[in-house]
């Protein structure tokens, strides 16, 4: 056994466990406590699973739930950035990668080569694992924040216009699950529980 290797494997595995405390902005269903960065991966990851059958093309599902537990552990470092905060986003990018060199580089050179590569596959958005990951990404949230009466949107003010933006890209890995999505989301907009501001179309 190698003592040095397993010693670096363990620090990163307990390294990673301070994902626990990295609170969203999503409370837990039924109106539950603030959702942790660990609890929603696990969530993700167990989503798709389960739903792999709507994906858009053939996946890996393993390398899907992969990127589905691994893709928030930067937040650990760079803080969750809630989704429709536009000040957060624009230097969310820069704040994940410097916490993905530090937190990555405790593993073994291979395993942090193998990681890395995954979390960017999971960032780029470019293959069909990436982008079923990332449909789960926006629709488990999703999923909390129905099952909390749309408590979360009301909550910030969040518009039609800003969750028709996120979601379009869910159909990018999924087009049977942002349908689904859509159609709630009208439901949504009818109950006060997110704002409409779209324009009205001339008749």
């Amino acid at each position: 056994m190698d003592r040095e290797r397993l010693g670096k494997q363990i620090e990163f595995i307990l390294e990673i466990d301070k994902e626990k405390e990295i609170l969203r902005q999503t409370h837990l269903t039924g109106h539950g406590r603030r959702e942790n960065d660990a609890e929603h991966a696990w969530h993700m990851a167990i989503c798709a699973w389960l739903l792999q059958e709507y994906a858009n093309e053939k996946v890996d599902i393993g390398k899907v739930m992969l990127m589905c537990l691994i893709h928030d552990v930067v937040e650990i470092d760079a803080g969750d950035t809630y989704a429709y905060d536009a000040e957060g986003l624009r230097s969310q990018k820069e704040r994940e990668e410097k916490a993905a060199d530090r937190i990555f580089g405790l593993l073994p050179d291979d395993q942090r080569d193998a990681l890395r590569a995954v979390f960017e596959e999971f960032e780029a958005y470019e293959t069909p694992e990436a982008k079923f990951a990332r449909a789960m990404d926006n629709f488990q949230p999703f999923l909390l924040n129905t099952s909390n009466g749309g408590g979360d949107w009301r909550q910030h003010g969040v518009t039609i216009s800003q969750v028709l933006s996120r979601q379009s890209k869910t159909a990018l890995g999924s087009e049977e699950l942002c349908s689904v999505i859509l159609e709630t989301l009208e439901e949504h907009v009818k109950a006060g529980n997110i704002i409409e501001d779209r324009k009205k179309t001339a008749e």
